[in-house]
C-alpha cells in the first residue's frame, strides 16, 4: 500500500479549474482527450503579463497547428468559457499566459478565510498507517545537538506526513544496553560516592554522562601507562597501544559487568534499572522543551532477545547460514552486497538482529504500512541490509522501507566528542537560545513595557523558534553548520523573523478590533486589488502545494523556505500599501483579511516545524 500524498482538498484551487477548463477546451477545439499529467501549468514569468501560464507544446501534435496558434485558439476558448477565472491572455511562442479574473482571486481568498487548516488533509480510518522512527540515544549520556537534529527533523516529518492525510505512529528505540551502558555503571560503582540526581541537583542523563566521561578518562590513563609498559619490553608503539586497549583492567571488569547483565545478575540488573531511570527522567525534561512526543517506546533490553529468535527462524528455513565458529551470517552478494554478520560466535547480537527484533515487535502492534526511520547517514549501508534482511523475513513493508537519511551537525569550533565531555549538550544549547532571544528582544522593546513573564514566555519561543527553524531549513541530507549568532537574527531567513511577521500582523489585527472595524467572514467578488496583493494570494495558495512536495520528499525544509517566502513578501506588501491607515474602507477590510490569512497559514506552516508563534514581540 502506498502513502497518499495528493488527497484533495475541499477547496477547489484556480490551478484545478484552470486545468479542467484546458481539457475541455483541447476536447472541443480538436477532438482530443488529454491526461492530466500532459498540462503544464507554471507561475506567469515576471517579465510577462499573467498569472498563471500553460505549457501549449505537448497539445501543438494532436492540433497540427503552430504553438502560437494553439495558443491562441485555447486563450480565446479559456476567455469564454472559463470567464470566471480568465480575465484575459496573452501568448508568447508555445506559452499560454493567462490574467486570472479578480473575482477569482477573491473568491480564492474567501475560500482561504474559511478553512481553519488550510492545506491539510485530515487522516480517515481508511489512511494508512506510517510509523516514524526517530531519537534512538543511549542511556549513558545526555542527549546532544546531533539528537537534536534526529528529533526535530522527526518530529516535523511525523507532522507532516499526518497533515498530508496519513495515520502516525510516532516511536523510539532507546539503546539502553551494552559495553557503553557498562561503563557508566562501573564508573559510578568506583568513583560515584552513591551519588544520585537529587544529592547533586543534577538531570539523571547529565549525571550518568558525567561518569561515561569519568570511566574513559581513567581508562586512557591505564591505556597509556601499559603501552608505555609494552613498549619498555620491546613492543613497537602501535602493537602496543593495541594491546593496552584490550589488557586495560577498566576494559576487563566493563565487558565482565556486560556478561553478568547478560546472565541477568540481579544485583548488575538493579544498578542498570536505577541509572536508566535517571537517564529516562532527564530525557523526559528535555524532549518536553523540544516539543518532541512519542506514541510508543521501544528498549533494546526487550527487542535484541527477540532478534535472535527471528534470525535463529531465518536459520532454519535457510535465508541465513552458521559458520564453523557458530557465527550466524547472511550472504547477500546475489543482491550485490556483502556477508552480514547476525549473530556472533558467542551467540551475542549486533546492531542488526536489535533492528529485527525491534521490527517483528512493531509489526505485532501496528498494522504498519511505511516504516520511516530517521537516522544519520553514517548508516546507509545498514538500512540497505535491514530493508533486505525484513523482506526475506516475510515483512510486507521490509523492501520499502525509507531511511531518512540526514547528514551531521557541527558548531563553527568543530565536531562533537562525547567520551571526551566536549560535546555540545542539547540542554546547554537550549538554555543558551532562549538567553539570546531574552536579551535581543529587550534591545528591541526598549520602549514597550512588557511584564517581565511575559517576556520570559516570548525568549521561550523566540529562542526555541531560532533553533528548530535554523536546523530545519537546511537540507537535511546535507552536513550543517548550526550558528547560534546567525540563527537568532530577527531580519533574513530566520525563525525570529517568521515570528516577527507573525506578531507584526497580530498587532495590527488587535488594532483595528480596538477601532472598531468588523473584518468579515467573505469579501465582496467587486473588490479592487493591485498586482502586488493577487501576488501575495498566490502565494498564500501554494502553501497546499509546498505542503504535498514536503509529504512526497520527506523534507521539513520546504516547509521553512515556503513560511520564509510567505512572511517575506508580506514584509514587501506592509512596506508599499497603507492597512490601517488606508482611507478607502474596502479596500482597508481586504488588506486586513489577507494579513489575517498570512498570519494563519505562517502559524499552520511553522506548526509543523514544531514552532510556536508569540502574540507579540
Amino acid at each position: 500500500m502506498t502513502v497518499h500524498h495528493f488527497l484533495h482538498q475541499n477547496i477547489m484551487t484556480i490551478e484545478q479549474k484552470i486545468v479542467d477548463a484546458v481539457k475541455q477546451g483541447i476536447k472541443s477545439l480538436y477532438g482530443a482527450e488529454v491526461e492530466e499529467k500532459q498540462i503544464q501549468l507554471q507561475k506567469t514569468k515576471k517579465e510577462f503579463e499573467g498569472n498563471l501560464t500553460v505549457v501549449v507544446f505537448p497539445f501543438v501534435k494532436t492540433a497540427r497547428k503552430k504553438p502560437e496558434d494553439v495558443g491562441a485558439e485555447l486563450g480565446a476558448y479559456l476567455k469564454e468559457n472559463a470567464s470566471d477565472v480568465v480575465a484575459d491572455f496573452n501568448v508568447v511562442k508555445g506559452f499560454l499566459n493567462l490574467v486570472v479574473s479578480t473575482s477569482a482571486w477573491i473568491g480564492l481568498l474567501n475560500e482561504i478565510n474559511g478553512e481553519e487548516k488550510f492545506g491539510f488533509v485530515a487522516p480517515t480510518e481508511k489512511s494508512p498507517l506510517v510509523m516514524i522512527e526517530y531519537s534512538s540515544p543511549n542511556t549513558n549520556k545526555p542527549l546532544h545537538l546531533g539528537h537534536m537534529r534526529n528529533n526535530l527533523l522527526g518530529s516535523s516529518l511525523a507532522r507532516i506526513v499526518e497533515a498530508n492525510g496519513n495515520k502516525v505512529v510516532k516511536t523510539n528505540i532507546v539503546n539502553d544496553r551494552g559495553i557503553h551502558i557498562c561503563k557508566s555503571m562501573l564508573a559510578w560503582q568506583k568513583w560515584g560516592n552513591g551519588a544520585t540526581p537529587e544529592s547533586t541537583g543534577k538531570k539523571g542523563d547529565h549525571l550518568i554522562g558525567d561518569f561515561y566521561v569519568e570511566f574513559d578518562k581513567h581508562y586512557k590513563a591505564e591505556c597509556d601507562e601499559l603501552a608505555r609498559q609494552y613498549v619498555s619490553e620491546g613492543m613497537d608503539e602501535e602493537g602496543a597501544k593495541e594491546k593496552a586497549k584490550q589488557e586495560a583492567p577498566l576494559i576487563k571488569e566493563a565487558h565482565d559487568m556486560l556478561v553478568k547483565w547478560e546472565h541477568n545478575d540481579p544485583e548488575v540488573r538493579s544498578l542498570w534499572k536505577t541509572m536508566n531511570e535517571w537517564v529516562y527522567a532527564g530525557f523526559d525534561e528535555t524532549y518536553k522543551r523540544m516539543g518532541v512526543s512519542f506514541d510508543k517506546i521501544y528498549y533494546e533490553s526487550d527487542t535484541y532477545l527477540e532478534g535472535k529468535e527471528k534470525v535463529m527462524e531465518g536459520l532454519e528455513k535457510g535465508l541465513f547460514y552458521r559458520r564453523d565458529d557458530g557465527s550466524v551470517w547472511a550472504n547477500l552478494e546475489a543482491e550485490g552486497l556483502d556477508e552480514k554478520l547476525l549473530l556472533r560466535s558467542d551467540g551475542t547480537s549486533v546492531y542488526m538482529t536489535q533492528d529485527i527484533g525491534t521490527a517483528k515487535l512493531r509489526f505485532q502492534d501496528y498494522p504498519i504500512d511505511k516504516m520511516i526511520y530517521v537516522v544519520g547517514n553514517e548508516q546507509n549501508y545498514h538500512f540497505q541490509v535491514l530493508s533486505i534482511l525484513l523482506d526475506k523475513l516475510g515483512f510486507s513493508w521490509g523492501k520499502d522501507l525509507v531511511h531518512f537519511s540526514y547528514g551531521m551537525v557541527e558548531l563553527p569550533n568543530g565536531k562533537m566528542k562525547s567520551r571526551e565531555g566536549t560535546v555540545v549538550d542539547s540542554d546547554e544549547l537550549m538554555d543558551q537560545m532562549v538567553k539570546d532571544a531574552y536579551e535581543a528582544s529587550k534591545e528591541m522593546t526598549k520602549k514597550v513595557h512588557i511584564p517581565e513573564e511575559e517576556a520570559r514566555e516570548i525568549a521561550e519561543k523566540v529562542g526555541m523558534g531560532a533553533l528548530k527553524y535554523f536546523i530545519l531549513k537546511v537540507d537535511a541530507r546535507k552536513n550543517m553548520l548550526f550558528n547560534p549568532e546567525e540563527s537568532i537574527d530577527f531580519n533574513g531567513n530566520t525563525g525570529p523573523f517568521i515570528q516577527y511577521t507573525y506578531a507584526r500582523i497580530k498587532s495590527i489585527l488587535r488594532k483595528a478590533e480596538d477601532a472598531g472595524i468588523v473584518i468579515p467572514d467573505t469579501l465582496p467578488a467587486d473588490t479592487a486589488i493591485s498586482e502586488k496583493e493577487v501576488e501575495l494570494i498566490q502565494k498564500l495558495n501554494g502553501f497546499t502545494a509546498a505542503l504535498r512536495q514536503a509529504g512526497q520528499d520527506y523534507s521539513p525544509s520546504g516547509i521553512a523556505t515556503y513560511c520564509y517566502e510567505l512572511t517575506k513578501e508580506y514584509n514587501q506588501f506592509y512596506h508599499d500599501f497603507h492597512i490601517l491607515n488606508e482611507e478607502d474602507a474596502q479596500k482597508q477590510v481586504f488588506r486586513l483579511v489577507l494579513s489575517k490569512n498570512v498570519a494563519k497559514v505562517a502559524q499552520l506552516g511553522m506548526g509543523l516545524l514544531g514552532i510556536e508563534m508569540p502574540e507579540r514581540m
